[in-house]
Parts: structure tokens; sequence; C-alpha cells
């Protein structure tokens, strides 16, 4: 029996006027406006007082994970233009990291424009430049239901990773309503992205610089790094009333044993860097409670796994640790898993007290995070930052939000 609150899409939903969404970034990273909110009061600062900002042993995890300009544009003889988007790897390995350090033909998941133009088994053809090398990469509608394309090119040795980064385009969020540039590579991009394999940026991240990271190691801030690679779900719209039967994306983690015991060393705030990181360390937690409760060593979290209604919950310590002991009786130095959850008021966060996000869109996933994580305080946050000429969505301005009921 699940205990769940049944939230209306409808008390989500706020005016966003088109001159707030941030169509491109500032020039510098840490230029951007900090919204400060904690036990109600709301304080306006810029992202460059971070430092000042977080209490001493705080704690900042981060999503490593690294965009990859996941739009391939080929075209037909007839001159039809077809479109793919990468989702996700289907062959050979459905492992993200595994599929782009592929040297030979892969299958992912697509999204397709123009579909209806392309014959499953027909082969589109195009030519790149790598390097100053000519490379042939060719496309094959492999299935059509599934919308699954195999892609092989003609250098030997050169791994997808690198062809998908000399030949596509930058995934921008569809609300900017532009193509991209030469400039969104570097910038919509963390300074410390790493491991290949996002549709999306981690937005929250893209405030920082080496400079304040530095900055924040002098101050005494821990910070530590996972990774799960953003799906293009992440903008999917919550279209049912009722939010709970809302389909939502599947997502890969990757967590280390180092992470794990960072996590139970650290004795102050814990802060999430994104909804992104937020998201995957509640996941570890449930991981945790399946294998405490002998549910299996299978690491999916389902989209309500957490509101199943049960009894005698382990707290976080004991949670994690039974990852950790999970991981090293296995000699595992890191494990992949997957995860859907959805949070939304009335769920009760167990490992983060403080959130750094962006403004999101209104009806979002992530607004539903938000006004769960702020005790429905979301609209009074939202209305000063309106009022205040905040800059909104993936290029705007930030937010460190913090629960003091965890």
């Amino acid at each position: 029996m699940h205990r769940i609150s049944t939230p209306k899409l409808s008390d989500y939903q706020y005016d966003l006027p088109e001159e707030y969404i941030a169509k491109f970034p500032l020039e510098a990273r840490d230029a951007s406006r900090l919204l400060h909110y904690e036990n109600g009061n709301i304080a306006h600062h810029h992202f460059y007082e971070l430092p000042s900002l977080l209490p001493k042993n705080s704690l900042l995890v981060f999503n490593n994970t690294k965009v990859i300009p996941a739009r391939l544009i080929f075209q037909k003889a007839t001159g039809a233009r077809i479109e793919i988007f990468l989702l996700k790897p289907v062959l050979p390995s459905p492992l993200i990291q595994l599929a782009m350090e592929s040297t030979g033909p892969v299958t992912w998941e697509c999204m397709i424009g123009n579909l209806k133009r392309w014959k499953e088994g027909e082969v589109l053809s195009g030519q790149i430049d790598h390097q100053g090398q000519a490379i042939t990469i060719n496309a094959t509608l492999k299935d059509k239901i599934k919308k699954e394309v195999t892609l092989d090119w003609s250098a030997e040795n050169i791994t997808f990773a690198s062809v998908v980064e000399s030949s596509g385009e930058v995934p921008l969020p569809p609300y900017l309503n532009r193509e991209a540039t030469e400039m969104d590579r570097p910038r919509y991009q963390t300074v410390y992205s790493k491991i290949k394999g996002a549709v999306a940026a981690p937005t929250a991240g893209l405030h920082f610089t080496d400079k304040l990271l530095n900055e924040l190691a002098d101050v005494g801030v821990t910070t530590d790094y996972l990774t799960l690679h953003v799906g293009a779900g992440t903008f999917q719209p919550i279209k049912d009333e009722e939010v709970v039967h809302h389909p939502m994306h599947s997502e890969q983690m990757v967590f280390t044993r180092d992470n794990l015991e960072t996590l139970l060393a650290a004795q102050g705030n814990s802060v999430a860097v994104g909804t992104t990181s937020m998201r995957s360390l509640e996941s570890l937690y449930w991981y945790g409670v399946k294998i405490l409760q002998g549910a299996g060593e299978d690491f999916f979290i389902e989209k309500l796994f957490p509101y199943r209604g049960f009894e005698n919950l382990p707290s976080k310590h004991e949670s994690l640790s039974a990852v950790l002991t999970y991981m090293k009786k296995h000699r595992k130095n890191e494990i992949t898993g997957h995860t859907e959850i959805f949070i939304f008021p009335g769920y009760h966060f167990r490992v983060c007290n403080g959130l750094i996000t962006n403004f999101h869109q209104p009806g979002s996933t992530l607004i539903l995070l938000v006004a769960a994580f702020t005790h429905n305080n979301w609209k009074k946050i939202y209305s000063q930052a309106l009022a205040n000429k905040y800059r909104f969505l993936s290029y705007g301005d930030s937010s460190m939000l913090w629960n003091n009921k965890l």
C-alpha cells in the first residue's frame, strides 16, 4: 500500500514572462545572483559570495557528468533533413560510459526528427572532420518503432565519444528557442565535467569556477563528485493534473566507494549541487533500504518506491553503511544504478539538508522537488526572485535552499 499525497499540477504553476528566461549565459559564471533561503527568510547575494555563506565543515556534492553534443544531423539525397537526438545506448552496452568508449558500431535509442521520411534499414551517410581526418559516419534506422539507430564510422580506433564531439551539436534546452553557437560548447558544461554521457547539463553547477572551487577548499568546504547522466526526460512537461501519474524518466548513476566513505564521514551540512545530485543521493539511500530489507541487490529505484509506507526506516548512516558493506563484500570500487525517483511534496529527504539549484519551469518535476524541499514555500521564493528580476532556467541565476527539518 502506497502512502502518497496527491499534488495537483495546477498548484505548481506560476507566470514566467519570456523576458525572465536567460537565453544566454553571463560572461562570468560566478557573477550570477544567488537567492539564499533559510527558515522562511530570504536574502540576496551573488554566487561568488558562496564561500562566506556556507557553514563550516559543509560537504558539497557535485554531478560530474559531461554533456555530449547529442544532436546529429543527416541529409537525405532528396534533401530531407533527419535529426537524431541520442537518448540512451542499447548496444554494445546499456552502460553509457562503455558505449561512449566503443570504437565499433553502437546502437542508441533516439528521438528522431522527420522520422516519417526515414525507412527502416535505410542508411544515411555524412562526412565529418575529426582532427583533420575525413571520416564517414553512417546512421541506420534499425527499429522504427523503438526508434533505435545504429551508428558506425570509417576510422578505426576512434571512440564514439570522439565521433560525437566532432559531428554533434550542443543539445540546448528547447525553451531557449535558439540554435546552439560555438560559445555554448564550453558554457553549457560545468568546469568540473568529466564523465561523458549527459544530454542536458546539470545547470546548478554552471556557476562554479576553478577559482571559486579553490576558495571553497580554503575555507574548509569538502567537495565530492558523483555521476548522473542527465536525460532529455528532465524537460518532459507534466501533463496530468494528478502529478503522480507522470511517467518519470530513468537516468543512470555511478557511485564510488569514495563517495560512500565521504558521505559517511561528513560532520556538517551536506549540500547537493543541483536536483540531479539530490535525486542521486536520495536514490542511494533507498538502495541501502533495499539491501537492508532483503529486497534484492538490483540498483533500480522505481518512481514511487519511497512512498510504500515503510516502517522503521534506517538512518542515513545505516543505509549508506549497508551500501558500502555490499560494495566491499563484492569487491566493487563503483556501482552503477538507475533511478526514476519522483520527489514531490510529502517526501522526506534523507541525505542532504542543503540544495543549490537554478529557477525552474512552471509545473515541472523540478518545481515539485523544490516545493518538497522547502515545505511548499516555493511560491514565496519564486515571487521574490521574479520581483527582484532574477534570470530563470538553465543559463539563469541560482538559489541556495536549506531544509532544517531533515
